[in-house]
């Protein structure tokens, strides 16, 4: 078994969609960013890259590469899927926190792990999405920014007995 841990944070602006989780909230801002910004699903990936030791989402999807302007964060993470299955390993599980002072996303998480779990080829149960605040504190408390933190743990597909 292995373990990777991701975290993504991008900045709030206006006139761009807010997606997290490959779900499109209602907000009156958006993460700004190369790709949708999906700060969850970014964090997701960096855990499962570096539960492999693959590297990070920038080595295989940079932000200098006009491919990858305006993609949904869905497609990627299918391709990371991809990547981990050749690698001969598996999810076992995932657990991630969004930190946001609003919206509120309670009532988006269950069709968020919906996503997850539909492109990562696992059951929605091993996915956890739990959401907080920043109490007011730094960028994200200002509300100037979401951040969101992913661990994931794999095991291989051909293990030893």
């Amino acid at each position: 078994m292995q373990i990777g841990i991701g975290y993504d944070i991008h900045r709030l602006v206006n006139e761009r969609k807010l997606v997290l989780g490959g779900v499109e909230i209602k907000h009156t801002k958006g993460l700004l960013g190369h790709s949708d910004a999906d700060v969850l699903l970014h964090a997701i990936g960096d855990a499962i890259l570096g539960s492999i030791s693959a590297g990070d989402i920038g080595t295989h999807f940079p932000n200098t590469d006009p491919k990858y302007e305006g993609i949904s964060s869905l497609k990627l993470l299918e391709k990371i899927a991809d990547i981990l299955g050749k690698s001969g390993n598996h999810i076992v599980n995932i657990d991630s926190v969004i930190i946001a002072e609003e919206p509120k996303l309670v009532p988006y998480m269950a069709v968020m792990r919906q996503n997850i779990s539909n492109v990562l080829g696992i059951l929605s149960e091993n996915v956890s999405i739990k959401a907080t605040t920043n109490e007011q504190v730094g960028s994200i408390g200002s509300g100037e920014a979401i951040a969101a933190y992913a661990i994931v743990l794999v095991e291989s597909i051909h293990r030893d007995i």
